[in-house]
Parts: C-alpha cells; structure tokens; sequence
C-alpha cells in the first residue's frame, strides 16, 4: 500500500516568501551557445571559503543593432510574467483530477509544499532529492515510518537548478559554481557544508541557471548558456563542458547550444541526448525548441547561426549555411520549453516504453496560445533516429492557463516515474498496472 505524502508545513515559511520577492528576472526556460576555445580550470578547491568570490555579473547583448523590433532585455523582462504562486499549492488543491495519462497509467502526489520543485535525482538508498531555480534550497524526501518526509539539507545557496548523484555523493550545480555534498544520505539530520569542486562558470541572469549529470565515463557533464536571446555568444558561453568529478580537465563537449536545461544518456549506445531551447521573437511558430544527440566530442549544434537545422537567422546566420552543423534528432513544439528528460530504463511500463525518452515541457511563455506544459515520449530506431513522439502526461494546461508546469523526471527503483512541478511545488509519481495508490 502507498502512503499519501505528507504535507510540509515546515517548508511554506516566510522566507520562501521573502525569497520569491528577489527571485531572478528571467522567468523563461531559452538559452544556447558556441564552442570556440577551451575554458581553463581552475584547481579545486579545498572548502568552501577557498573558492573565488562569485564572478561580476555578465552582460546581456540588448537589441540587435539596426532590429528594434526585436525586444531587448528590459521588455524581456516585463514580459517574463509566468511567474510560480508566491506558495507551494496545497496538497488538496492540486490539479491530479485534471492530469491526463494513457490507458492503464495512474498518477498520486509523491510530495507536495516544495516550493519551486525543479531536478530530481535518486540516491543509492532511495532519497530523492529535489532542487531549486528561484530559490536557494536543496532538499531531501524520505520514507520515515511509512510517510514521506522532506527537509532542506543546502540552503543559501544561488540558483542551486543542477543535481547529480553519484556514489554517496551530490553533485549541486549553482549559478557559477559546482559544488558536493559526501556520504549525504548517511548525513541527512546534519548534512555537511557544500564543498566547491569548481568554480570557473560565468555569471549571467539570461540562461544563467545549470543542469548537471554524471555520464558513463564517471565525468560531470554541466550546461553554460547564452547570454541573450540572440547573439554572437561570448567564448565561455552556449556550451556544454565535461570535466572531472574534482573538477579538473574542464573541456567544450558540445558547442553551439543556446541552452540546454535536461540531457541524458542511452543505456545501450552510451550517446549522449540533450533538449534545447530555440531563441525567441522570430515567430510564434518558428524556431521549435530541439532534441539533439552528441555522435562526437566537439560538434556544433548552430546557434546562433541556423535554427532546427533546416533555416538560418535572420541577424546572425548571414554568410553561413545549416550544413555546417549538427542537426536535431527531433523538433519538440515553438517555445515549448524542452528541459528534464530521461532514458526509462525500469520494469514496470509496457516494453514499449524500454529505452524511450521522457521529456518535461515546462510550457512557452510568450506565445498567444500557449503549448508544452506535459510530458512527452520520444521512442527511437535502433540507430538512434527518432521513431516517434507522443504525449504521455497532459492537462498542466486549462483554458489557455498554467495549472502546473513539468520540470523533471525521474525513473525510480521499481519502475515508477516522478515528475516534479515548479509551478504548485510538487512531485508526482506515475504508475502502471494494478499497483493501489492512495487518494491524494
């Protein structure tokens, strides 16, 4: 028998209020990048007060010279306006009635009160932890006694959006640094300070936010987005790096990536996959955010120079041809808001499922009518070539409003799926079969 989660009073305080007054500016989920010379790293550090003061902001490029029908960052920002409720939902208010999933398939509450539920991952003995963009929380949800309990185990921290597990260790990825936390499931009533494993990220507010994970290679893969909207991408930036888990031999994996906020890896073929966000105020149908796969270290996947790899940009693709580039392996939707996905890699689906990719759509934001806010199914060939893609969960989306917005899935032990939602401050679980799931 399930439990029904209970709920987090200890997590709805003032100073989730307070810290959604100061929340960052850029409420969209875009990003990208270019791969040109390698950044260096620095030695790690030691702790936490040997790292390096954070960075100065970056700047953001403004309108393109000559464009001014193409906002800048300051009507950027005005229009930023899908913003989270100031508080998690309540665990009765929650929109499971709404939600849609395929036949034989069942949702419930995993967790409810954590505000602004972004990344999911699994420790080793079956703590999910769960992180933070707009706030500076990391948590941890427990099975105490036959209830779920969540507490905070990092806070005051800055935009903590990466997680990776990885023998007893997480890896939390802020705004310009990675850092771990040692043995933290041993340690949870008195987890241990962050200890800065690397610190040589560049600190911007457009796609400033990281998304981390530990490949087949035991190496951290983390994201480094643009700058803007559109733009030539400083040198540091719309990338994803590959380093060491100390933090040393920092190298461009991928380039071209305007951002990417989700990527994982195939069980069978080892290929790296990643989402990624096409850039805005072209059309409202034009470009469509991407899925892209990583043959070989080094590729570049376009931006800002050719779109969906069939068109290039109306500023910056003068003079270049999407020949150059690597193509999508899939269009997932216009400003859909591609971010977490994984490989489903359990038992428990139909056998169809074996191997698919499960992608959250946060949902756009500046479209007329609104698309995205699900999840969605990529089933491949045996190449790696997409063979298809379905909705899987749907109904975040009601009469041209959010009632929740997917961020992240992740695959549990006995095949069930969590979900978790930034918007209402929650997790889901999905489950098939005659398994009974307590009421929410």
């Amino acid at each position: 028998m399930i439990t029904r989660s209970s709920t987090l009073q200890g997590l709805v305080l003032p100073g989730i209020l307070a810290g959604l007054l100061v929340v960052l500016p850029a409420f969209a989920q875009q990003a990208g990048g270019q791969a040109p010379a390698q950044p260096a790293a620095p030695p790690p550090a030691a702790n936490p007060e040997a790292a390096k003061p954070m960075p100065s902001l970056q700047p953001q490029p403004t309108t393109v010279p000559g464009r001014p029908d193409i906002p800048n960052a300051e009507v950027n920002t005005m229009l930023r306006s899908i913003a989270p409720p100031p508080i998690p939902t309540p665990e009765d208010k929650l929109p499971i009635p709404q939600l849609k999933l395929p036949k034989g398939f069942k949702i419930e509450v995993f967790a409810s009160g954590i505000a602004n539920a972004r990344t999911l991952r699994l420790g080793d003995k079956g703590t999910v932890f769960v992180s933070n963009r707009l706030l500076d929380k990391v948590y941890a949800i427990v099975d105490r006694n036959g209830r779920r309990e969540t507490k905070v185990i990092a806070s005051g921290l800055d935009r903590p959006n990466g997680l990776a597990f990885h023998k007893g260790t997480l890896y939390i990825a802020e705004g310009t640094k990675i850092s771990k936390l040692e043995r933290i499931e041993d340690n949870l009533t008195e987890p241990p300070k962050p200890v800065v494993v690397y610190d040589d990220l560049p600190n911007h507010q457009s796609h400033g936010w990281r998304y981390i994970g530990i490949g087949p290679d035991e190496k951290l893969y983390i994201n480094v987005g643009a700058p803007c909207n559109i733009c030539e991408p400083p040198a540091t930036n719309a990338q994803i790096r590959r380093l060491n888990l100390d933090g040393s031999g920092a190298e461009i994996y991928a380039g071209g990536v305007r951002n990417s906020v989700g990527f994982d890896w195939h069980p069978v073929t080892k290929q790296f996959y990643f989402t990624e966000h096409g850039r805005d105020w072209l059309s409202e149908d034009l470009p469509e955010d991407e899925l892209n796969r990583v043959t070989k270290p080094g590729q570049h996947f376009g931006f800002p120079y050719c779109h969906n790899g069939t068109f290039t940009d109306r500023e910056m693709g003068w003079g270049r041809s999407c020949d150059e580039f690597e193509k999508p392996v899939a269009l997932m939707g216009p400003h859909s808001a591609v971010l977490g996905m994984r490989f489903y890699t359990g038992k428990m689906f139909p056998s169809h499922y074996t191997n698919a990719i499960f992608i959250a759509r946060h949902g756009s934001w500046n479209r007329t009518k609104k698309i995205g806010g699900d999840v969605v199914v990529v089933k491949l060939n045996k190449d790696g070539s997409v063979r298809s893609q379905e909705p899987f969960l749907t109904g975040f989306i009601q009469d041209n409003q959010y009632i929740g917005r997917p961020v992240d899935v992740q695959v549990m032990k006995d095949g069930s799926m969590l979900i978790s939602d930034d918007y209402t401050g929650a997790v889901y679980r999905v489950t098939y079969g005659g398994e009974k799931i307590a009421k929410p």
